[in-house]
């Protein structure tokens, strides 16, 4: 199973002002990318934070949603709560035939993600704000080597950075 994180960033490093700041600050090209990517995966894990910024599911993905409240109960198709660990969900997705998984956030469920060792790829888009403060890529020290497999200028101002991540 191949898990790519996906993620936007200011030109500070920061993925949102906030955990509510909903992502409509990444611009048109940045979306085009996340929705390419996370639809040849055919799946999506991202937390609940950043899932209700959406308040739906992304179409035409399988979205898996951690959260802590086992009273959550999804009324899509394509959409499953789970409070399970990132190695159980990834199994069970490679049980259900996926090969590849995205990962998109937030920093809490990146750091899961992260901590278990679980990461093989990174995509970053860099764009043209600054947020000062706000969120973080991981909620906690981790570690990471990294090895930049492309850089690609993307529309008029985003930079796309892809990474692999060394094991």
């Amino acid at each position: 199973m191949i898990v790519t994180l996906v993620m936007a960033l200011t030109a500070d490093g920061k993925i949102g002002k906030d955990p509510d700041h909903f992502p409509d600050w990444t611009g048109k090209e940045d979306k085009k990318l996340f929705a390419a990517i996370s639809k040849k995966a055919g799946a999506v894990i991202m937390g609940s934070k950043t899932f209700d910024t959406f308040g739906k599911p992304l179409p035409h993905r399988k979205n898996i949603i951690l959260t802590r409240n086992r009273d959550r109960k999804s009324k899509w198709p394509n959409l499953h709560y789970t409070d399970k660990d990132p190695e159980t969900i990834l199994k069970e997705l490679e049980a259900e035939g996926y090969s590849e998984v995205v990962l998109a956030g937030g920093a809490w469920v990146n750091t899961l993600f992260a901590q278990a060792n679980l990461i093989d790829n990174i995509i970053v888009t860099i764009s043209p704000k600054i947020f000062g403060t706000g969120l973080s890529l991981f909620t906690e020290a981790v570690y990471m080597d990294l090895e930049l497999k492309s850089m690609d200028r993307i529309g008029q101002n985003l930079v796309c950075l892809k990474y692999e991540v060394k094991k």
